[in-house]
C-alpha cells in the first residue's frame, strides 16, 4: 500500500555485516535470478491493467499466478487458494507451501500483495510480486531445514484485507498461534522508477504495534541488511515496518521484517504505475537479495543440489525448441528425445486461462488462436518448460 504520505521513518545506514558469513551457493542461486523472467513478469502483470479486489482482472491475476507455479513445478497440493470476503466484495489470497527438512512445522513467509488500484500497479506492487515469483522458482528443489509459504496476498489496498484474514484466521485462531511463523518476510514496491537513482533498498524493521516481537524484528531485519549486501549490488538503509501485509502477522506478536524502494517512484496508486515507468534492472537486483535472505531465513542446503543420474535424458526439458516464433498457423514442438511419447503441451494466454491442450502431438495447430503473446508449457515424465510464443498471422 504505501500510502502517498510522508514518509517518516527514520533511515539509519548499514555498516556492519555483523556475524553472517557468505556462503557460495547461496550466491550462485542468486546469480539465477533471471532479468529476462523478472522482466517479463513485470509486463504480464502490468497487462492485466487494474487489478481492484474482487474485480475480473484480479481474478485473472489469481490464474496467471497458479499457472506460474505450475510450470515451475510446484504441484496441486502445494498451491491453495484461500478465499475471504470483507462486505460485499470477495476474493483470493494464494498460497505455495514448500516444505522444510528438518523443521517441516516452523515457516518463513514471503509474501507480498498482487490487487492493485487506479493503475495496473506493475511497481506497487508487480514489482513484489515478481521478485517473489523468481524465488519461488529458484528454490523449487533447493533443500531448506524450515519450511517456506509463497503468498500473495490480495484486498491489500482496501485494507490489508487478504492478509488480516490470512492472520487471523489461519495463523492465529481463537487466541492461540496456530502455524509456528520463524518470520514474515515482505516485499511491497520494490520497482524503483525508471531514470531514478537505485542502487539501495530499504529493510524494513518493527518499531510499532505490540512491543514484544520488536527485538527479534530488528535482528532478523539487520540479517536481511547484510545478505542484502553479501547476494546482491544493493546498498542499504533501515527504516520502520508499515502500512502493509506484515502488518496483521506484527499485531499477532510474530517477527516481520521486508523489502521498499529507497528512493520514492511516487506513481503508485496512480495512472502511471506502469511498465513503463518502473525499473526492471533494480527489481532484479532486489530478486537476488530476497533469494539469498530466503535461502539463510529457511536455512537452504550450503552444498549443490546433485543432479541424478536418469535413464531417460527426456526429464530435462530446458532444450526443448518451440518454432516458428512468431508463429502463424502451425507451432512445432522438438523434445530433446525424440523417443517420448507420453507428452502434453498447454498453451495459455497471459492472463492464465487454457486456450488450447494437446498431447502428444508434434505439430500443434493454432490457426484459431488470436494474435497475442501466449506461454507454451510442455510436461513430460514428471517434468516441464514454459516458453513464451507469439502468434502473428
Amino acid at each position: 500500500m504505501k500510502k502517498l504520505t510522508t514518509f517518516l521513518g527514520t533511515v539509519l545506514a548499514v555498516g556492519s555485516l555483523s556475524a553472517q558469513t557468505f556462503i557460495q551457493e547461496y550466491k550462485n542461486r542468486a546469480d539465477l535470478v533471471s532479468q529476462t523472467n523478472i522482466t517479463a513478469n513485470l509486463q504480464e502483470f502490468s497487462n492485466f491493467g487494474i487489478k481492484t479486489t474482487g474485480s475480473v482482472n484480479n481474478t485473472n491475476a489469481l490464474n496467471w499466478l497458479k499457472n506460474k507455479y505450475t510450470s515451475f513445478g510446484y504441484s496441486a497440493s502445494q498451491v491453495v487458494e484461500n478465499p475471504f470476503t470483507f462486505g460485499s466484495t470477495s476474493s483470493k489470497n494464494l498460497v505455495i507451501t514448500k516444505t522444510g527438512t528438518l523443521y517441516p512445522d516452523k515457516y518463513v513467509i514471503i509474501c507480498g500483495h498482487y490487487d492493485t488500484i487506479t493503475g495496473p500497479g506493475t511497481n506497487d506492487n508487480g514489482s513484489g510480486t515478481s521478485v517473489i515469483l523468481e524465488v519461488a522458482r529458484i528454490l523449487k528443489d533447493v533443500p531448506t531445514e524450515y519450511s517456506i509459504k509463497f503468498i500473495h496476498f490480495s484486498g491489500e489496498e482496501q485494507g490489508l484485507y487478504g492478509s488480516s484474514h490470512y492472520a487471523n484466521n489461519v495463523a492465529f485462531q481463537s487466541g492461540v498461534k496456530k502455524l509456528d511463523i520463524k518470520v514474515v518476510f515482505n516485499l511491497d514496491q520494490v520497482g524503483g522508477k525508471l531514470g531514478n537513482t537505485n542502487t539501495k533498498i530499504i529493510c524494513e524493521r518493527d518499531t510499532s504495534g505490540q512491543s514484544g516481537n520488536n527485538a527479534a524484528s530488528n535482528t532478523i531485519t539487520q540479517q536481511l541488511a547484510t545478505c542484502t549486501t553479501l547476494y546482491s549490488p544493493l546498498k542499504t538503509s533501515i527504516s520502520n515496518a508499515y502500512s502493509s501485509d506484515y502488518m496483521p502477522f506484527e499485531q499477532k506478536g510474530y517477527t516481520i521484517t521486508g523489502f521498499y524502494e529507497y528512493t520514492r517512484s511516487y506513481t503508485e496508486h496512480t495512472v502511471n504505475d506502469t511498465f513503463a515507468n518502473v525499473d526492471p534492472v533494480y527489481v532484479f537486483k532486489v530478486g537476488k537479495a530476497a533469494v539469498g535472505a530466503m535461502q539463510h531465513f529457511a536455512t537452504a542446503s550450503s552444498t549443490a543440489v546433485p543432479v541424478v543420474a536418469k535413464e531417460n535424458p527426456s526429464h530435462t526439458l530446458e532444450s526443448v525448441k518451440m518454432y516458428p516464433n512468431p508463429v502463424k498457423d502451425v507451432l512445432n514442438v522438438e523434445l530433446p528425445d525424440s523417443s517420448v511419447k507420453d507428452f502434453t503441451v498447454e498453451i495459455t494466454d497471459l492472463k492464465g486461462y487454457s486456450v488450447l491442450k494437446a498431447e502428444n502431438q508434434r505439430q500443434i495447430s493454432v490457426s484459431h488462436l488470436n494474435n497475442d503473446i501466449y506461454l507454451c508449457t510442455v510436461k513430460a515424465e514428471g517434468a516441464s518448460t514454459t516458453r513464451k510464443i507469439i502468434i502473428e498471422k
